[in-house]
């Protein structure tokens, strides 16, 4: 693998966190007393997942970096289940091995 495509794969997974984290605060902010708080946090979060979204699609086809994207379903289920302590159904889980196999196969091609 190049480097190059290194570095994208890696901005793309970047991004894809931060956008989880995004969702995650968002989702906490409303839970808790600090809304404000948590709120402008995940804002950020999710703005610095934009730019690093931006900057990597104007390098790369969109049809890679859009499925790369899907690393924020798995991320944001992940945390869901670890952090929110939500009840996560199998088929649920099924869905995202899916999507794992599924960016694993698109970062390779």
């Amino acid at each position: 693998m190049g480097r190059g495509k290194r570095r994208n794969l890696l901005l793309l997974g970047g991004s894809a966190l931060l956008a989880a984290v995004g969702q995650l605060l968002f989702k906490y902010s409303f839970t808790s007393s600090f809304v404000a708080g948590w709120l402008a946090l995940g804002v950020v979060a999710y703005g610095m997942s934009t730019v690093a979204y931006f900057y990597v699609l104007s390098r790369v086809h969109l049809s890679w970096a859009y499925g790369i994207g899907g690393l924020s379903y798995i991320f944001a289920t992940v945390f869901a289940y670890f952090i929110l302590i939500e009840d996560i159904p199998l088929l649920r889980w099924v869905g995202v091995i899916v999507i794992t196999i599924g960016v694993i196969l698109i970062g390779t091609s």
